[in-house]
């Protein structure tokens, strides 16, 4: 969970999932659907799968248990050598030095590493961690070094005069500290979206991505991308008369929601709508009672329609168009 995401929005994250998983055996056992629903909010959801096909080759293959060992940890999916040396280290007091953000940018700065923190510059904190990596309490020195990163050593504006290794630092003896590492700066994609909140018989249409590729197995409502030119209507048309091969009928907007995930800042519109005509068949596609729909696992965007479309206390709010 600690992959791409703070430690402040995983607790309670962290907590709910040992409740519901609290061992190999449980989380093999739940359905796919189930796991990524309780992983929702979250984001990166491939990290979702790869916990479900390892707890899959473990309780096939090993008891049940994690193995102790650096290559047999970092055969399972989803667990580079960053998190098989996380996991020896924090939860074996194994001697592992952890290389995640935190920490290169730390010993960057100590080291006064000007370039970017590619494999090059890893193997050379590697090198300098392994001399300073106590062969006790290993996960100890590895999680005090990440707190110093996100505390104090942050990206900008670090707070040197509270460091307790600033005597040791080559960067700020040199004043360069806010410039290593250098920063990337890459801008996000902004995509502006209308999808159909579709009714028929007091039910609403979903509809699941593809199991491969950004959202994998998630379900969301039918609509896409607004192409230069297009108002949010006529784009909303085109979608779904390409996507379900029927035309829409009284569109009214519902809600519009923005949303950032990986590269993307998205700003969603949704409307509520009906369809004219009979929808193409497709085991992908299920329509569903609006108070059913917390039950599906949507990407966090849709997750706020769906909270839109539903009354705090799970009933369908009056539709907006009085059919």
């Amino acid at each position: 969970m600690l992959q791409q995401t703070t430690v402040e929005a995983v607790i309670p994250y962290y907590r709910r999932w040992v409740k519901s998983y609290p061992d190999l055996a449980a989380l093999d056992r739940a359905p796919l659907s189930r796991v990524l629903k309780d992983w929702q909010g979250l984001g990166y959801y491939e990290r979702a799968r790869n916990l479900k096909a390892a707890a899959r080759i473990l309780v096939a293959g090993n008891g049940g248990r994690v193995p102790d060992g650096f290559e047999e940890l970092v055969r399972l999916p989803g667990i580079g050598p960053y998190t098989a040396a996380a996991i020896l280290s924090l939860a074996l007091n194994r001697p592992y030095p952890v290389l995640e953000a935190n920490v290169r940018r730390v010993m960057a700065r100590l080291l006064r590493l000007r370039g970017p923190l590619d494999g090059r510059a890893d193997r050379k904190i590697a090198s300098a961690l392994s001399s300073l990596l106590p062969r006790r309490n290993a996960g100890q020195f590895n999680q005090a070094l990440m707190e110093l990163g996100a505390l104090v050593c942050r990206p900008a504006s670090p707070r040197c005069v509270s460091c307790p290794v600033a005597s040791y630092c080559s960067a700020r003896r040199r004043g360069e500290q806010d410039s290593i590492p250098p920063r990337k700066t890459k801008p996000a994609l902004r995509v502006t979206a209308a999808v159909a909140v579709i009714r028929r018989n007091g039910k609403v249409l979903i509809q699941k991505r593809p199991d491969k590729g950004l959202l994998a197995g998630l379900w969301e409502f039918p609509g896409g991308k607004v192409e230069p030119g297009e108002t949010l209507e006529s784009a909303l048309r085109r979608e779904i008369r390409e996507e379900l091969g029927v035309e829409v009928r009284d569109p009214v907007f519902l809600a519009r929601v923005k949303h950032a995930y990986t590269k993307y800042r998205v700003d969603l519109h949704a409307f509520l709508c009906r369809a004219a005509g009979a929808l193409r068949p497709s085991p992908r596609r299920l329509w569903v009672k609006p108070a059913a729909l917390r039950s599906y696992a949507f990407p966090a965007g849709s997750a706020k329609i769906v909270e839109k479309l539903i009354g705090s206390d799970g009933r369908s709010r009056p539709r907006a168009h009085g059919r």
